[in-house]
């Protein structure tokens, strides 16, 4: 039996055979000023040195966001872009009817995938995400916004996994210890809208996975499960009507 890579390694593999597989050129990645897109631009430059764009796509966004970004993409060796979507989402949501904050929130990560879907075309590149496996189980994350893309490189990997993986890459400090954030509205958090700690949440979804949930607090469990089973039609693809034989 060979001996396994360093998981870097193999996800980085991973990335360049997804890319060549489709025929592209590279992959362009919305940095965020965050941990998980941090580390998927560190594998993603280990898989396909100057072929990896950082998109720095701010939107009614706090200045250090853009800046934690710049951090990333100069420890990495990333080339970058920087567009205001801030313009493009006032404009939209005035000619739209009122609504709740979260929906007017969304409109920010559907924006983002429109400009990232944008520069991979005119690219012949990938749009590659970075969300994780604990956010994708309970749902957390916007469909057909930052769930709108061609690859997931961390889609397996807990939170926790993908800090341990952050250290390895040298991610910036700055970046590991902030509290995670989707900057959808001032002073938003994670794990505030979530109602869960990432520690809790990773440990419920290890336990789900032994099928003994003995040691998770019901509470825990109980929002882990309803939000798993609510959030299921947004890593579906759309059910199809495929009407009976005549």
């Amino acid at each position: 039996m060979g001996v396994r890579m360093p998981l870097a390694d193999e996800i980085a593999a991973w990335i360049g055979k997804v890319v060549a597989d489709a025929g592209a050129q590279g992959v362009v990645i919305g940095l965020s000023g965050g941990i998980d897109s941090a580390v998927v631009a560190g594998l993603a430059v280990r898989a396909l040195p100057g072929r990896v764009l950082g998109a720095i796509l701010p939107c009614e966004s706090a200045p250090l966001d853009a800046e934690l970004a710049r951090a990333v993409a100069a420890k990495f060796g990333t080339e970058t872009i920087e567009v205001d979507l801030t313009a493009a989402y006032l404009a939209l949501t005035a000619g739209l009817p009122p609504a709740p904050a979260l929906a007017r929130a969304n409109v920010k990560p559907r924006l983002r995938m429109i400009a990232l879907y944008y520069l991979a075309t005119a690219r012949r590149y990938l749009v590659c995400g970075a969300g994780n496996r604990s956010e994708l189980t309970i749902g957390y994350f916007t469909k057909f916004g930052d769930g709108g893309v061609d690859m997931l490189p961390i889609g397996g990997l807990l939170k926790c996994q993908v800090r341990e993986l952050a250290q390895q890459l040298g991610v910036p400090l700055a970046i590991i210890d902030r509290p995670p954030t989707a900057g959808l509205w001032p002073g938003q958090t994670d794990e505030g809208e979530m109602g869960l700690l990432y520690p809790e949440l990773d440990a419920a979804i290890l336990a789900m996975d032994r099928g003994d949930t003995s040691g998770v607090p019901p509470e825990i469990l109980s929002r882990v499960q309803r939000m798993r089973a609510a959030s299921a039609h947004k890593r579906a693809m759309p059910p199809i009507f495929l009407p009976s034989a005549p």
